[in-house]
């Protein structure tokens, strides 16, 4: 199987050497390979550091909690690795500070590999993602990756407790649609020969789950190297936490999966193989992966997204986090930007005042059709202002101390709830109109600053 195209994007991230006021969030926008439809993406992160936590989301959805302590300790490198499902062109990752410490978020590496359609399919990933908890190659005494998964996944290698590892030569490997690499079936872990009841007890995952009382996916990998017309048959049951999770799987050399994509698990997790009912050979299991399921979080309303989007276009040193989703996560949304609450997220707020923003005013800001404020004060902004009519909510609009040029646009009093109009020292120019002068409950401002030919 040839590799599939995957992005890499090396990240001397700035949180690394700068610190930043916690509140910022670090943005980074993911461009996805065109050519495929919704396409299912592997998305794995490194980093190599001491202490530091802090929360990383992939539009919208909280991925997992960075920790790298642990790993630092026994000169590891950390990485976090999720399947996602892409809703769009682009898909954002957001470093957030978390409030478990006060180290910056930071970032090493990023790969983004796309998925062939039937990988995790069993998956809901209209409502869910998955984040890799575990994945193990069982026997193996080294990591299985790429070249042999052409996905690049990471197959660590697991010996367990009591285990006896062997290795299979005699495997055929079809029909599994997670599409493990046909070497983490070379070996196998399997009850020790001789015992009075064949049994294959493994504490695996080897610690114990992140986040307990939450839903898990589960698949576990397994073939028989044996001739099947010279053997008895390898049928065993698959017991997890003292739960049936699989009765009477039949292993062959062609390879089983067996997989729950709901289970719900915490705490430590005890894997129980035992010959089923008739059969007199023992259990043996190849590989596993287990997966949190991710509940997708909303994302802004597209249209703002956009908009904004061809807004910051227009801008000269846009602020630096104007990057992926502007609302979502809550807890991180844009510099300068409000949001609505609910279930439709809209953008109802822009204040960038005193930013330092040159450039001009993009006529998309049309588009952000639920704003109630725009403070664009303060600025070095040119060009001309903006037929804004469409803006129906908008109550506040404070251009001042710029260098707009041009006229007023009139259509700016037909906008009944328009309650604030600043645009004195700018370089505006003509009447001001008098359905802005007469309108009743406006606070104008055009002077100083301006060369009006009449107005007030």
């Amino acid at each position: 199987m040839a590799p599939r195209r995957r992005l890499r994007h090396g990240w001397d991230c700035p949180y690394s050497r700068t610190p930043r006021p916690l509140a910022t969030p670090l943005h980074r926008q993911i461009v996805s390979p065109g050519g495929e439809s919704r396409p299912q993406v592997l998305l794995r992160d490194g980093r190599q550091s001491g202490r530091q936590v802090h929360d990383q989301i992939l539009d919208g959805t909280h991925w997992s909690v960075v920790n790298t302590t642990g790993d630092f300790a026994d000169g590891r490198l950390t990485f976090y690795e999720g399947v996602f499902v892409a809703r769009g062109k682009t898909m954002s990752l957001c470093l957030g500070a978390n409030s478990d410490t006060d180290s910056d978020p930071f970032i090493s590496g990023l790969e983004f590999i796309p998925l062939g359609d039937s990988l995790y399919n069993s998956t809901d990933f209209e409502n869910y993602a998955l984040g890799l908890v575990a994945r193990h190659s069982f026997g193996h005494s080294e990591i299985v990756r790429y070249p042999d998964d052409p996905y690049d996944r990471i197959w660590e290698p697991y010996g367990g407790k009591d285990s006896n590892p062997s290795r299979n030569r005699n495997v055929s490997i079809s029909g599994i649609w997670n599409l493990p690499p046909s070497k983490v079936f070379e070996t196998d872990i399997s009850a020790a020969a001789g015992r009075s009841r064949q049994v294959l007890e493994l504490p695996w995952p080897p610690a114990p789950l992140p986040f307990p009382h939450q839903n898990y996916s589960i698949a576990l990998y397994f073939a028989d190297d044996r001739d099947p017309s010279l053997q008895d048959p390898r049928v065993l049951d698959v017991i997890i936490n003292g739960v049936t999770y699989f009765r009477s799987l039949s292993v062959t050399q062609m390879g089983s999966l067996v997989f729950a994509k709901v289970w719900p698990l915490g705490g430590s997790t005890n894997i129980t193989l035992i010959p089923a009912a008739g059969s007199t050979t023992g259990p043996l299991i190849n590989a596993g992966e287990v997966f949190r399921l991710l509940p997708l979080g909303r994302r802004t309303h597209t249209g703002d997204i956009i908009a904004l989007e061809e807004l910051r276009s227009g801008f000269k040193n846009p602020p630096q986090d104007w990057s992926g989703d502007p609302c979502m996560p809550r807890q991180y949304p844009w510099t300068g930007i409000t949001c609505s609450e609910g279930r439709r997220i809209r953008v109802v707020s822009l204040n960038l005042t005193s930013m330092g923003l040159g450039g001009s005013i993009s006529h998309r800001i049309t588009r952000l059709t639920a704003l109630t404020d725009i403070w664009l004060g303060n600025n070095s902004l040119s060009g001309s202002i903006p037929d804004l009519s469409s803006l129906r909510l908008l109550e506040t609009l404070h251009l001042e101390d710029n260098n707009l040029t041009g006229v007023i646009p009139s259509s700016l009093g037909n906008i009944d709830g328009l309650r604030q109009l600043f645009v004195q020292n700018n370089n505006l120019t003509g009447e001001v109109p008098t359905s802005i002068v007469g309108k009743s409950g406006l606070e104008l401002r055009t002077n100083p600053g301006n060369h009006f030919t009449s107005g007030p």
